[in-house]
C-alpha cells in the first residue's frame, strides 16, 4: 500500500523546469531512494511533497490525503518530515533542545516531550552529546541531531536529503545502520543519496531523475545495469563504452 503518491509532478521557476510530470509511490514501510545528478530536481520534489513549495501541476498524496497545496507545518503535522542538506541547527541551543522542538510538534507535554527527545537522541547515537551546544558538533553529528529531532515529531514518512554527504566511511556505515533501525520502527523512508554504494544494498526500490524527469525506478539490481541511468551518472562516452564491452567482452590489459 502506498503511503506517499506522487502524480505528474511538475515545478517550474519561469522558465527552468525543475521537475517534469514526474510520478511515483513509496510503499509503507519501505525505503526508497531517490537518486540522480546534480541539478536533477530531487531537492526540488522534496521540496514539494514538504510543503516548502506548492507544485506548478500535479498532485501529492501521504496516506491518500492530498496534501498537494498543504503548508510545511501542516504537511508535518501529518506525519511526512524532511531533512535539508545543509544542516542548520539552532547553534546555541543544546542537542537536547534542538531535538526538543520536533517533540513539540505533537505533544504538549513537557516531560512526554523530554521522553521522546531523549529516546530520538539515543537511537542517532548523541547520548553524550545531550547538554552540548549544537553548533560545536561535527558535520556527521550535526546530520544524525537533525535526524534526531525529525524523529522526535513521530513521522509516518521520513525524508532524507544528501544525509551521508560529507561523512567518512565510519560515519556512513553508523548512517546506514540508523536507516535501517528506523525503517524496523516502522517508519517509511524516502532517501535523496548522491553515495549510490550506501542506499543501493538498502533501499526496496529506486527512482532516478535526470533533468527533472524521472528516468528509471525498479528495484536497485535493475537499476544499475539501466543505460539511462549509466549515462545519467558516467556519461554517454562511458555508456557507450560499456555496451560494446558487454558485445565484445571487455577489452584485454
Amino acid at each position: 500500500m502506498a503511503l506517499l503518491s506522487v502524480e505528474n509532478l511538475t515545478m517550474t521557476f519561469g522558465s527552468l523546469v525543475a521537475n517534469n510530470n514526474v510520478s511515483f509511490d513509496v510503499d509503507e514501510g519501505s525505503i526508497v531512494g531517490l537518486l540522480g545528478p546534480n541539478g536533477a530536481g530531487k531537492t526540488t520534489t522534496f521540496n514539494c511533497i514538504s510543503g516548502y513549495y506548492p507544485p506548478t501541476s500535479g498532485k501529492i498524496f501521504l496516506g491518500g490525503q492530498d496534501i498537494t497545496r498543504a503548508p510545511a507545518y501542516k504537511v508535518a503535522r501529518l506525519g511526512a518530515v524532511r531533512t535539508f542538506q545543509v544542516v542548520q541547527p539552532l547553534k546555541e541551543l543544546s542537542v537536547l533542545e534542538n531535538v526538543l522542538i520536533g517533540a513539540f510538534l505533537k505533544e504538549k507535554s513537557t516531560l512526554r516531550s523530554l521522553e521522546a527527545a531523549n529516546q530520538c537522541i539515543d537511537l542517532c547515537h548523541l547520548g553524550p552529546y545531550r547538554d552540548v551546544p549544537a553548533g560545536e558538533l561535527p558535520i556527521g553529528m550535526k546530520k544524525r541531531l537533525e535526524i534526531a529531532r525529525t524523529l522526535a515529531t513521530r513521522p509516518r514518512l521520513l525524508m532524507l536529503d544528501e544525509a551521508m554527504a560529507g561523512l567518512t566511511v565510519t560515519e556512513i556505515k553508523t548512517a546506514v545502520e540508523l536507516i535501517l533501525k528506523i525503517r524496523e520502527s516502522g517508519i517509511t523512508l524516502l532517501v535523496v543519496e548522491h553515495i549510490m554504494e550506501a542506499i543501493m544494498p538498502i533501499a526496496d526500490k529506486v527512482v532516478v531523475l535526470d533533468g527533472g524527469e524521472k528516468i528509471a525506478e525498479g528495484p536497485p539490481r535493475t537499476i544499475i545495469e539501466d543505460e539511462k541511468v549509466i549515462k545519467a551518472y558516467f556519461g554517454a562516452k562511458f555508456s557507450k563504452r560499456l555496451q560494446q564491452e558487454r558485445q565484445d567482452g571487455p577489452a584485454p590489459a
